[in-house]
């Protein structure tokens, strides 16, 4: 299939909402950047991380290949600010699955669509995932708290929360979503926190609102389409 048939496909299907809050966000992005002379990776890096969420919300297995361009130009600001735990976490986790991703979603593509088969959680899975999440947290933030951290508690949550969304994204279920729901809530509220106190970080509060919002918008999506099918 050729670059332009595969992409026309892959964005076919959307709606007014989705149009408009995609448009609305970059509009604030770009603005943002020019007012507050943003980097032009962190820019790249917002919009490549928008794109990835919502095309993943819509099943579509481009979304990795945004994925991994975020992911790059993330490593790279992470580099820069010597934010290394970060670094470590997309270097040796996010890349890696994303690239495993766009081989096990290919192979569970809808048949006459480019829309992945959505899947969920045994309740003893969803039992099992929580606990191992509990302690991975608890391990964490300890981990965080003894190297000095300034947020060990948002941070060792978000951080193991990521990692499981990530394996859930990968394996299509729908608890990712309220994974991500939790991560990016709880994101959102560190990053005001950090711009009360004087970070200059507007598109970013921005970005994680987005992503909040999104998650909700495609965990009520997914559950009527998988439930509506069993």
């Amino acid at each position: 299939m050729h670059v332009k048939s595969f992409l026309i496909k892959e964005f076919q299907g959307w709606n007014k909402v989705e149009i408009l809050s995609l448009s609305a966000v970059f509009l604030v992005i770009f603005l943002n950047a020019i007012i507050l002379k943003d980097s032009i990776i962190a820019v790249i890096s917002a919009i490549c991380g928008i794109l990835y969420t919502v095309l993943a919300g819509k099943g579509r297995i481009s979304c990795y290949f945004f994925g991994l361009s975020g992911s790059g130009c993330y490593c790279w600001l992470a580099f820069q600010n010597a934010l290394y735990g970060n670094l470590a976490l997309y270097l040796f986790y996010y890349i890696p699955m994303e690239l495993i991703g766009i081989f096990k979603w290919g192979k569970n593509l809808k048949k006459n669509s480019n829309e992945i088969i959505k899947t969920k959680l045994s309740n003893k899975e969803r039992v099992f995932l929580f606990i191992i999440c509990i302690f991975a947290s608890l391990i964490g933030i300890y981990l965080i708290k003894s190297t000095g951290g300034s947020k060990p508690f948002l941070d060792g949550i978000t951080t193991v929360l990521s990692i499981a969304g990530m394996y859930l994204t990968v394996k299509r279920c729908i608890e990712q979503w309220i994974i991500w729901i939790v991560v990016n809530g709880l994101s959102f509220f560190m990053w005001a926190n950090l711009i009360i106190h004087g970070t200059k970080a507007y598109s970013t509060l921005i970005m994680w609102a987005f992503y909040f919002m999104a998650a909700i918008y495609f965990y009520l999506k997914w559950k009527k389409e998988i439930y509506h099918t069993i």
